[in-house]
């Protein structure tokens, strides 16, 4: 297993790779990261944590995590986690859960759930003073993401590096674009870092779990489909990168 360090470093390469290329931190943004207790959000935490230490543009870290209100979600290993990054954190209690699963009943709950947890994460920023949001989006969800506009809503979408939004004034960004989902887990195991058990019913049962089998399935026989897809969202979804950073090799 690689050394925790040698990762971090290649995660930090990789992020500061995406906020240069979108102008994703400027000069004394205040930046929340929304955190799940999943291991993708934990690990932008500890990224984020890092690059403000050294990184020219200064900016201010807070956490915010949103209670889904089922029972048996233990929120603790995040507040560890923060203690030891001397990150503030805020856990907003909800409903989410009985709302999404008890009064309306979704047949498809994921996509109100996810709706409802980062409203309640901006509006949550906002009050503390943030101006930026940023998540944990990494090159597989990306992926991931166009497949499942292309075959589910028959448009070739993904979301944006950065996104201004204008009811809750704040700019969401996504730092993890370059970052693979192989090399957060391999950050996780070697870092030690506590995962929050997700109690959702849902978990692993959605269209996006469905989407990244296929994925999978389908790149055994042709290994550049993610990275062709990637490069097509770049290319025809995405702004320019930051023309300072184009001459940069631009897919992974």
């Amino acid at each position: 297993m690689a050394d925790s360090k040698f990762l971090m470093k290649k995660l930090l390469s990789e992020t500061r790779r995406a906020v240069q290329d979108y102008d994703l931190i400027r000069e004394g943004d205040k930046v929340c990261v929304g955190v799940s207790g999943g291991k993708d959000s934990l690990t932008l935490l500890c990224v984020l944590a890092s690059l403000r230490k050294f990184y020219p543009k200064h900016f201010d870290l807070q956490a915010v995590s949103v209670s889904l209100g089922f029972d048996n979600m233990d929120l603790s290993p995040v507040q560890e986690l923060c203690d030891s990054l001397e990150v503030p954190l805020t856990i907003v209690p909800s409903q989410i859960a009985d709302i999404v699963f008890n009064i309306r009943k979704e047949q498809n709950p994921c996509a109100l759930c996810a709706n409802l947890r980062r409203g309640a994460v901006n509006d949550t920023a906002r009050q503390l003073g943030c101006n930026v949001v940023a998540l944990a989006h990494h090159y597989n969800d990306i992926i991931e993401t166009a497949m499942l506009s292309l075959m589910f809503e028959g448009r070739f979408y993904c979301f944006d590096p950065a996104t201004e939004l204008d009811r809750s004034q704040v700019r969401v960004i996504r730092p993890f674009l370059y970052v693979e989902e192989s090399e957060i887990k391999q950050y996780v195991a070697a870092a030690g870092i506590k995962v929050v058990f997700n109690p959702c019913p849902m978990d692993r049962e959605s269209k996006r779990a469905y989407v990244k089998n296929l994925i999978s399935d389908l790149s055994r026989e042709n290994k550049s489909l993610p990275q062709n897809v990637f490069g097509a969202v770049k290319r025809g979804v995405w702004p320019e990168p930051n023309p300072q950073t184009r001459k940069r090799k631009e897919d992974k």
